[in-house]
């Protein structure tokens, strides 16, 4: 992987993790005005697709969802996985045609 796709898979991740923190913004706005609400599935799908920094940081800094169980599990469980995900990326490069 040369230093231009790095570069490329990190912009995605931000743009991706920017999205969803807007996301989570957006539905902590509903929840405060009484308007339609983003389901918590539809929250959780974006943290696996690759949104958990933005949703726990969206989550912490918006107090969003933060006494909710068992959505704060499940988007804790997210964030260990893609933190073993990276460290397999980072460890066994081998690895890591395979698993993109």
């Amino acid at each position: 992987m040369t230093m231009i796709d790095i570069i490329k898979w990190a912009f995605l991740f931000l743009a991706l993790n920017l999205l969803v923190f807007s996301i989570y913004f957006r539905d902590k706005q509903a929840a405060r005005h009484g308007k339609r609400r983003i389901s918590e599935r539809t929250l959780l799908l974006l943290a696996l697709i690759g949104g958990s920094l933005g949703a726990v940081a969206a989550q912490q800094l918006l107090r969003h969802k933060t006494r909710k169980e068992p959505f704060r599990s499940i988007l804790a469980a997210i964030l260990i996985l893609h933190g073993a995900l990276i460290a397999v990326l980072a460890f066994l490069p081998q690895w890591s045609p395979l698993l993109l």
